[in-house]
């Protein structure tokens, strides 16, 4: 008798281009004034590269933000990456308590939704745990996201975990879809995702970039 399958393991538990959405939620400056777990550029580093993977791959990506009235627009950065797409503006805190939001996750007909959001406690923690009782697979970038303090920002993590939620960070998110490096067409992409945004990963590729470019001495 064959044991009962784990969702969460295996090949078919990593993500795909093909199989995840995206959801970017409430990256403004209200929320960004407030963040006390992360320092402010990480955040932004993080959360831009991350949907620059998305937008790389394919992969259907969802901006929304909550009463931009008052806590301001999208990160212009964030904006830039998708600039023909308008946020959804939202009243509910709970961003999948949204019809408008629920119904384009299914258009996407993706059963793996992959969330980033600030605060964590609050703004990526509710959706999270609805959308999971709803069914579906959530992943959460980690470090995409951030809260009012250190404890908020972990204490949620452990929160989501126990709910069925599957951590990660951004960069594992683009290595995830990359996968193997003989898919070239994505590599050039990839390189420039290092460059601008992995630190010292991305100096130490120019750098190894930069002494191949360089013909030896004779």
């Amino acid at each position: 008798m064959n044991a009962p399958q784990n969702p969460k393991a295996g090949l078919g538990a990593l993500l795909t281009s093909d199989n995840c959405a995206l959801i970017l939620i409430d990256h403004q400056p209200f929320q960004f004034a407030g963040l006390r777990s992360h320092d402010t550029q990480t955040i932004i580093n993080n959360v831009v590269g991350l949907a620059k993977a998305a937008k790389l791959f394919g992969v259907p990506t969802l901006l929304t933000t909550v009463i931009e009235e008052r806590g301001g627009y999208l990160l212009p950065q964030l904006q830039a990456v998708f600039p023909e797409q308008k946020p959804i503006n939202r009243t509910f805190i709970n961003t999948w308590e949204d019809a408008r939001v629920v119904e384009w996750v299914k258009k996407t007909g993706k059963k793996k939704i992959v969330m980033a959001a600030l605060w964590t406690e609050i703004c990526l923690a509710f959706p999270v745990i609805h959308a999971l009782g709803e069914g579906y697979e959530v992943y959460i970038v980690t470090d995409a996201s951030g809260g009012v303090s250190v404890e908020a920002h972990e204490v949620a993590i452990q929160r989501m975990i126990q709910a069925g939620a599957v951590p990660l960070t951004w960069t594992v998110f683009a290595s995830e879809l990359q996968r193997d490096w003989a898919r070239t067409a994505t590599v050039p992409g990839i390189a420039k995702l290092l460059v601008e945004h992995m630190g010292n990963v991305g100096t130490s590729f120019t750098w190894e970039q930069q002494l191949l470019a360089t013909p030896p001495e004779k």
